[in-house]
């Protein structure tokens, strides 16, 4: 895959934006500095980039899909309040992988965990 340069403009945006955008999000971003970039081109150039395992697309059920510059396996904590995602930064247990496939015979490659609370300055401000 050649590397664009609308691909790297879209790809430096998502990077100094580590906020586990939108779509959309990106393309606002994008479209300031670069209004010919069309949201298709952002849209599609992150599908490549995520297919090429350059970035990872996070799906959460029943909402936009997100994108991460991290490709390294991690986990996410969502706050039900300002609904930021955040990395978390715990060990990557692989022996969960093993044990399904001893147990069920699947094969696992990778696993997604996605946590849910209030975020540290939500909780500043959420009554309890």
């Amino acid at each position: 895959m050649r590397n664009t340069v609308q691909r790297q403009i879209i790809f430096e945006v998502l990077k100094k934006l580590g906020t586990h955008p939108t779509v959309e999000e990106i393309y606002l971003e994008v479209h300031k500095n670069h209004p010919t970039i069309s949201k298709a081109t952002v849209y599609r150039n992150l599908h490549q980039l995520a297919k090429n395992n350059e970035i990872r697309q996070i799906i959460l059920p029943d909402e936009l899909e997100r994108y991460d510059e991290r490709t390294d396996p991690h986990y996410h904590f969502k706050c039900k309040n300002c609904e930021a995602i955040f990395d978390i930064e715990i060990d990557y247990p692989e022996e969960i992988d093993e044990a399904i496939q001893q147990k069920y015979g699947f094969q696992v490659d990778e696993h997604e965990v996605l946590l849910k609370g209030i975020c540290p300055k939500c909780g500043e401000t959420v009554p309890t």
